[in-house]
């Protein structure tokens, strides 16, 4: 919901970056591994409890997620880069509820397990509504250039990583924001879906 207004304000910086970035050399998909590795490296410290370092991971995994395509636009895009990237994106959204219910299995298994199954459902109707879209070869630039059709949801990336900080921050609040964040993630998703319906049925 927050994508296109946050993007008017991060593209101007990032590009900059990225242009610099590219002409000395960086590949896009470097920095696509790079922010899945500091991903990763999140997950890790909130799986020990390390909150304060994990939300300074997360914070620069996410700058790194934003560079990428910057970096692509200033030199090369290319279909793979979109695929990876993509990827890296749903590894390091799965990696953090994870986290959370590996340094608390007993108060956050049953809400972690939740969340993940919202965000299967909810990824499943976003890359089936990008294939069907390239199918039908509609485009849009409203999240920025994107190397898949990015269709707008009740939740996109920016009020995901809003959520990923305030678990940083209250983490013992997990099982019920992780329970409210799961149903409006299952309401994106079906209003995703119903959306398709009106647009793809002919």
């Amino acid at each position: 919901m927050l994508d296109a207004t946050v993007r008017k304000l991060i593209d101007p910086p990032l590009n900059t970056a990225g242009t610099v970035l590219a002409r000395s050399g960086v590949s896009a998909d470097l920095v696509t591994i790079v922010g899945l590795l500091l991903g990763l490296i999140a997950a890790g410290f909130v799986a020990m409890g390390g909150y304060t370092w994990a939300l300074v991971f997360i914070l620069f995994s996410r700058i790194a997620d934003g560079l990428d395509g910057a970096v692509a636009r200033a030199s090369q895009r290319t279909d793979f880069g979109g695929y990876l990237d993509i990827t890296c994106d749903f590894l390091f959204y799965g990696a953090i509820p994870m986290a959370f219910v590996i340094v608390d299995p007993s108060a956050n298994g049953a809400a972690g397990a939740v969340l993940l199954t919202s965000f299967y459902f909810n990824g499943a109707s976003f890359l089936g509504y990008a294939i069907l879209a390239e199918k039908r070869g509609l485009e849009t630039a409203a999240q920025g250039v994107k190397s898949l059709y990015y269709s707008n949801g009740l939740l996109e990336g920016t009020e995901t990583i809003g959520f990923f900080v305030f678990l940083c921050i209250l983490p013992t609040s997990f099982p019920i924001l992780a329970l409210i964040f799961g149903a409006l993630c299952f309401l994106t998703g079906a209003l995703r879906l119903y959306g398709a319906r009106r647009l793809f049925v002919s």
